[in-house]
Order: structure tokens, then sequence, then C-alpha cells
């Protein structure tokens, strides 16, 4: 299921997207995701990333960038510009998680995002066995990690019915195997797409 950019959730996030979108990469790296999705999809994307490093990298995969700090939002997008919005696995690093996701779906008609299940099995043993977890989708020590924010799938989904957020469909992964029983507990990362409630 991994594609030649080793990242098997791309594909999915690949299903969420039609040929041609506008699509806004928030937190994109060295813009991986676009690169993948440019010729898959024939995509017109744009990357964000406050890393100069990750900037440059995206310049030498041809991918369109721009370096902003996400913490202090998206105001220089206009409203429903883009088809979609992606965060991939960056959600849990950002401070201002939910001026985050009304601000994807203030500019994008639809947003995407993916990130580490903190409920999941081994991480839950770790705590409870008093250390804090590390895991392929959680690869940092407590003292040297870019996640800012540690939270459930169940977290995440009361967030989004709290803020009127519509959970329009949610895939779950143990590596990159799909798991439908008990994601909360036997997920390592689930990908969500989302919209406006309504």
């Amino acid at each position: 299921m991994t594609n030649v950019f080793g990242r098997f959730d791309f594909e999915v996030i690949a299903g969420w997207i039609g040929p041609g979108e506008r699509v806004l990469d928030l937190g994109c790296g060295d813009g991986s995701l676009l690169k993948y999705l440019r010729e898959v999809r024939a995509i017109r994307g744009y990357g964000v990333d406050n890393d100069k490093d990750n900037v440059l990298a995206c310049i030498r995969n041809g991918v369109n960038v721009i370096q902003i700090d996400l913490e202090r939002g998206l105001a220089g997008f206009e409203d429903g510009f883009f088809d979609h919005v992606i965060m991939s696995l960056s959600l849990q690093t950002v401070r201002h998680t939910e001026q985050m996701l009304a601000e994807m779906l203030r500019v994008g008609r639809e947003a995407v995002v993916s990130f580490p299940n903190f409920g999941y099995k081994p991480h839950r043993e770790a705590i409870a066995a008093g250390r804090m977890p590390v895991s392929e989708r959680l690869p940092y020590q407590w003292y040297n990690s870019p996640n800012v924010r540690f939270f459930t799938i169940a977290d995440f989904e009361a967030l989004c019915a709290g803020r009127g957020i519509q959970v329009r469909e949610r895939l779950a992964f143990d590596g990159d195997h799909p798991v439908t029983q008990d994601p909360n507990l036997n997920a390592s990362m689930a990908v969500y797409r989302l919209g406006r409630g309504g």
C-alpha cells in the first residue's frame, strides 16, 4: 500500500482529492505530498511551512511554497479559495488547534487532517508503566518533541462535535493496516475528511 514516497496515507488523502483541484498543504515539510498529488491528481497546490530548510526542499521538489508561521493564522488567503486544505501529521504541532481548524475550513471547501492517536493501546501501556510513549507515529522523546498537543481520536471527535465541524469520513490505521474495531484503542493514527457543519 506504500507508494514511492514511503507514506501510505498519501494514497488515502489522494482518494479524497479530485483531479485538478486547488490544494493547500499546511506544515508541508519537503513538499512530498503536494508532489505526489500533482503526479496522481494533477492538482494545483501550494505548501505552507515556517522552516527554511523545508521551504528550500519544496523549491527543490518543484513545489510552490510560502514561508509563514501557521500560529498566526491564514489571513493572507481568501475565503473558500481552495478545494482542500490539508494538515498531514502536523495538527498536533500547533498551539491554537481550534483556530487552525476554523481557518482551514474558512479557506477550503474541505479539510483533511491526520494525526497520531495518543489513545493507542501501546501508548496507554507506556504511560501505565510510568513513561511517555515513543513509537513510529510519536517518534520523539518528551524533551525534544515538536508535538505540543497530545490527543486521542475520541478527543478530536469531541472537539469537532463541540465546534460544529462535520466529520465526513474517518479512516484509522495501525501502521498501514486499516482498523475498524475500537480505533481509539487500536489505531496508531487517524485520517479525517472534514467540512463545515450545517
